[in-house]
């Protein structure tokens, strides 16, 4: 992860020839796939915190692609503040909604990261959804995120807080399939916890699920985890309702 010394450029050096030796992608991060490689490597076996979730790696590009779909597309049109339409907030990185997320939330995750002018104008747009959004991301759409801090925010904080709100979402999530974690991870990533109302159905059937762990999530699982990555389309969890 990057640091902010002198020697961040050394760190990401080494990270990224720890990573190489590990066989995992080489991002420089000190993300879940390289600590849990690293873990791998050292036969650590370590209690699971309760909000560890043991998603593939698959499952995580997955989530990135469908919240970015590529990182040029990214830095052609995802580097400035953007309203994704709807009911959505201004929204920054990759798929991080500022009128979704509390205050105190945005400053833990961009101070320092960011100028503090920048992240004041950033909580402007806190609270702030729909059509009344649209007009803020362009009056904000000066402040600047490369893809390389965006990517440091989701694997540093974003991802780690949404596998906390899916444990508590989907109670022994963390037994099945590593696909069908990150398959729940990504459902609640671009849903929310919320199992009422008609609009939640699917979501709400696949809990009952998850307990067993088998038969219907691992057959969901072997499809991969862009079905769930595409849960606005409601494939897989049609399918897992059924």
């Amino acid at each position: 992860m990057p640091v902010h010394t002198s020697t961040s450029s050394q760190v990401e050096t080494r990270l990224r020839r720890i990573q190489r030796a590990l066989g995992v992608r080489q991002d420089g991060l000190l993300g879940p796939e390289t600590l849990s490689a690293l873990e791998s490597r050292l036969e650590i076996s370590l209690p699971l915190p309760a909000f560890s979730l043991e998603v593939s790696a698959r499952s995580l590009s997955h989530i990135v692609k469908f919240e970015i779909s590529s990182k040029t597309n990214y830095e052609k049109k995802l580097r400035r503040p953007t309203w994704p339409g709807g009911s959505s907030g201004v929204t920054i990185g990759i798929g991080y909604d500022i009128g979704m997320t509390s205050k105190k939330q945005i400053k833990s995750d961009w101070e320092g990261w960011i100028t503090d002018i920048d992240l004041e104008r950033l909580l402007t747009a806190q609270g702030i959804t729909g059509a009344a959004a649209r007009q803020l991301a362009r009056t904000l759409s000066n402040i600047d995120i490369p893809f390389e801090l965006a990517e440091n925010v989701f694997y540093r904080s974003t991802l780690p807080r949404f596998a906390r709100l899916t444990r508590a979402t989907y109670p022994g999530v963390h037994r099945i399939p590593a696909d069908a974690e990150g398959m729940l991870l990504s459902l609640v990533y671009n849903r929310g916890t919320s199992l009422s109302g008609s609009r939640r159905t699917e979501m709400a059937a696949i809990k009952p699920l998850v307990p067993s762990g088998v038969t219907g999530l691992s057959a969901i699982a072997e499809q991969g985890p862009e079905n769930g990555a595409t849960l606005a389309g409601r494939t897989w969890s049609a399918k897992a309702a059924a």
